[in-house]
């Protein structure tokens, strides 16, 4: 039986939340346990977000498709796959669940819930970063459902995992990502300052995914 609106949005709030949980509580705890090794660190908050992606959406997908990242849902609405209210309610679910899920990480780590990141994440070598990322995603995604849908989930968490050490933005990737962690100063952390710049370009990066996904892999 097909999931209802609201069964979807209640899933793609809670699975960003945990997306979100995951990347900031990892973070948090590979600042306490890598002994100042930034190569260590990254590590330790690389592996837990690319498990905790595959895991999420083979947990959700059968529900809602698992997007987690507004992107995802926009790219789906350009191609006719998602009714635009049904994104809409995904976008809104997205970025309200990576707020909770910062939150949670907060409350678990025992910090102050509500903060405002001071890590300064800009120019023009992080834009592209971030384009390179959406784009690497969306072009995953595509190229995975149209032939093997059943290896999407190990595709997009390896992806992750990969796009962490190969860009120089640690792959966000994901606009409610990036709205979410600008609200954590902690590892994880980007300034707001530098918000607006990466949505930019992973939105960018999206359009370009869709337009070649679309030539790539015709119908």
């Amino acid at each position: 039986m097909k999931s209802s609106l609201v069964q979807r949005g209640v899933a793609e709030c809670l699975g960003t939340a945990f997306l979100l949980a995951g990347v900031v509580g990892s973070g948090i705890m590979a600042a306490k346990l890598a002994g100042g090794n930034g190569a260590l660190a990254l590590l330790c908050n690389t592996l837990p977000t690319g498990a905790i992606l595959t895991v999420l959406i083979l947990t959700f997908g059968p529900i809602s498709g698992a997007h987690f990242n507004p992107a995802v849902s926009m790219a789906m609405a350009v191609r006719r796959e998602l009714p635009a209210n049904a994104a809409a309610i995904y976008v809104a679910a997205q970025v309200g669940g990576g707020i909770v899920g910062v939150l949670a990480a907060h409350a678990m780590f025992e910090l102050p819930l509500w903060q405002v990141s001071m890590t300064v994440r800009t120019g023009p070598g992080q834009w592209f970063a971030e384009f390179v990322a959406t784009f690497g995603l969306l072009v995953t995604i595509f190229g995975c459902g149209t032939r093997t849908p059943a290896a999407v989930p190990y595709a997009v968490g390896l992806y992750i995992t990969a796009a962490y050490w190969f860009t120089a933005s640690t792959s966000f990737a994901n606009p409610a990502v990036t709205i979410a962690r600008a609200l954590s100063d902690t590892y994880a952390g980007i300034a707001p300052a530098g918000v607006l710049a990466f949505i930019g370009a992973q939105l960018v990066g999206t359009l370009a995914g869709v337009l070649l996904a679309r030539w790539l892999w015709r119908e």
